[in-house]
């Protein structure tokens, strides 16, 4: 188990790192950019090549990459002006080369999700039936025993017929005990479970508690054809834009919790999980990984790829960028709340690990 996870992390982190620098250098090539440097990882270079003008390497901190370009930063000494430098570019040329990173994320994201519907399917829930499909180990219905197969036909004396129906009931005892009566094999079964209390969205993106006795739905694999999967994947790869967005706004409103925010003990974590499931499963995981990093790069903040598209739109207004004291100001307030957001997420990671 180990060793999966540590290579299904590996496979992860490499093919969206790779994905994202790849974008800013082909992007950048294409725009007469003279790249000097393309990396996975960071410093200290671990091994490398040099081709052309620029130096291939994989580098020893593996939470990242880059790519060096001529003339990237204004404030390098060796700046000559020459038609291959970045500062040498339209605003809009530069803009396209930064924004080329999260582009290419998002482009992976959707192909990754047309991959796995079309060869694997779509699991869709069979909400027209109250069978049980799958149990949280551990959970309260499993502790009553309750097994998947299992038919439940009514709760707290209530007839129920489909799954909607149960959970309505058992999301609105909070923390209380429901009469669960279910049939296995044609035999009656009934048991007093007490509900636990859990934290989810609702349609609106707004936070409630609900009653739980750790039950999945049962599901159904549904084959789609070329064109149904490249629908469903932008169908997914926009709602899960959305659920992003809103969880972005819950930590900002303070509605949602840091708690919740994961680092890189979490993504191996659940890339093992998920390839012990299946490779569908860890690339469905990658995908979900890929827009999560594309959303997080165009975000406004100094250091990542947003904060540099914020600086290009200011150039673009004023005719002339920031000064450098300005920029070194405004970046190094970034890579303080960059600096603070990886502490949290590193105690996240290590807090669950001990939980």
């Amino acid at each position: 188990m180990l060793l999966t996870t540590i290579l299904a992390f590996i496979f992860v982190l490499g093919l969206l790192i790779f994905v994202h620098e790849f974008g800013h250098f082909i992007i950048a090539k294409r725009a007469g950019v003279k790249v000097e440097r393309f990396s996975l990882g960071y410093p200290p270079k671990m091994i490398g090549f040099q081709r052309g003008d620029t130096e291939y390497c994989i580098s020893w901190i593996p939470f990242g990459g880059y790519v060096k370009m001529a003339g990237e930063n204004p404030d390098e000494e060796d700046i000559k002006g020459e038609p291959y430098e970045f500062q040498s570019k339209s605003v809009g040329a530069r803009a396209a080369i930064i924004a080329a990173g999260p582009v290419m994320n998002f482009i992976t994201a959707v192909i990754l999700l047309w991959v796995v519907f079309f060869f694997s399917g779509m699991v869709v829930p069979n909400s027209d039936s109250t069978v049980i499909d799958s149990m949280v180990p551990g959970g309260p219905a499993q502790e009553a025993g309750i097994m998947p197969g299992d038919e439940v036909v009514a709760i707290n004396g209530q007839s129920v017929s489909t799954f909607p129906e149960m959970a309505e009931i058992i999301h609105n005892h909070v923390a209380q005990p429901v009469v669960v009566k279910w049939l296995r094999d044609g035999e009656s079964h009934i048991a007093t479970i007490t509900t636990i209390s859990e934290e989810v969205m609702d349609e609106n993106g707004e936070k409630k508690t609900v009653g739980m006795i750790g039950v999945g739905l049962p599901t159904e694999t549904v084959p789609l054809g070329f064109f149904s999967s490249m629908r469903q994947a932008s169908a997914t790869f926009g709602s899960w834009i959305m659920e992003i967005l809103g969880f972005l706004k819950g930590l900002v409103t303070a509605s949602i919790s840091l708690d919740n925010v994961g680092g890189p003990l979490l993504i191996a974590q659940v890339a093992g999980q998920t390839a012990s499931q299946g490779f569908s499963s860890l690339l469905f995981f990658t995908a979900f990984l890929s827009v999560n990093l594309g959303v997080l790069n165009i975000l406004p903040i100094p250091v990542l790829d947003g904060g540099h598209l914020v600086f290009l739109a200011i150039e673009k207004v004023r005719g002339r960028p920031l000064s450098m004291s300005k920029r070194m100001v405004i970046q190094q307030i970034g890579m303080a709340l960059l600096l603070l957001l990886m502490i949290v997420v590193t105690y996240n990671d290590i807090a669950r690990f001990f939980r």
